[in-house]
């Protein structure tokens, strides 16, 4: 949310809580949790519902390649949270489709190879031709495992391999990005490359 709009929010939200005490709605002016910018109020003119759809539409707009969506595989729908793995609608499960979780502590490139995704296996067993899915990342996308390989790390005059996915189907600038970032989520989902 922007700034604006996170000051619209406070204003729906203490407004309600203070609509009954005069007294609690000036203090909470005084205090600031209320705006008294007209343009704040602005934003709720069309009701609450209208403003929280206005929210979604310009995040959609944009920046629609980031946002994630954990749809069933069978019927499609949205699934109850981003990590549910069974759905609200249709009843299927997805659970044995992921075969094992990665944890991503970088992302290095040599000139001239691939992308490799640098971290440790939690569980189960990661094979070349399966898929990395990086949705929860905020990319919308699934990559395929073209190389698994040993990365040796250094570090206060300690020494220990990691493991390496290798991939090369990232674009220059989706490459950066990642680079850049550092925040990686705790695991990602390796899924048979089937689906």
């Amino acid at each position: 949310m922007t700034e604006d709009e996170k000051l619209a929010l406070n204003y729906h939200i203490y407004t309600c809580k203070s609509s009954d005490s005069p007294y609690l709605r000036n203090m909470m002016i005084e205090k600031g949790w209320i705006s008294t910018d007209p343009k704040i109020a602005h934003f709720l003119s069309n009701g609450y519902e209208e403003f929280e759809l206005n929210i979604a539409r310009r995040i959609m707009n944009e920046f629609s390649k980031k946002v994630f969506f954990n749809n069933c595989p069978k019927c499609d729908k949205l699934a109850r949270t981003p990590y549910a793995k069974q759905c609200r609608y249709c009843g299927y499960s997805w659970h044995h489709l992921i075969v094992a979780h990665f944890k991503i502590n970088s992302v290095f490139q040599v000139t001239g190879r691939k992308l490799f995704f640098i971290g440790q296996i939690i569980d189960g067993k990661i094979k070349e031709g399966q898929q990395m899915d990086l949705r929860i990342w905020g990319l919308d996308k699934k990559l395929k495992i073209e190389s698994i390989e040993l990365a040796l790390k250094r570090q206060d005059k300690q020494a220990w391999e990691d493991i390496a996915l290798g991939t090369s189907e990232l674009t220059e600038e989706e490459k950066q990005a990642l680079q850049k970032s550092g925040n990686f989520p705790k695991t990602i989902d390796i899924i048979e490359s089937d689906l």
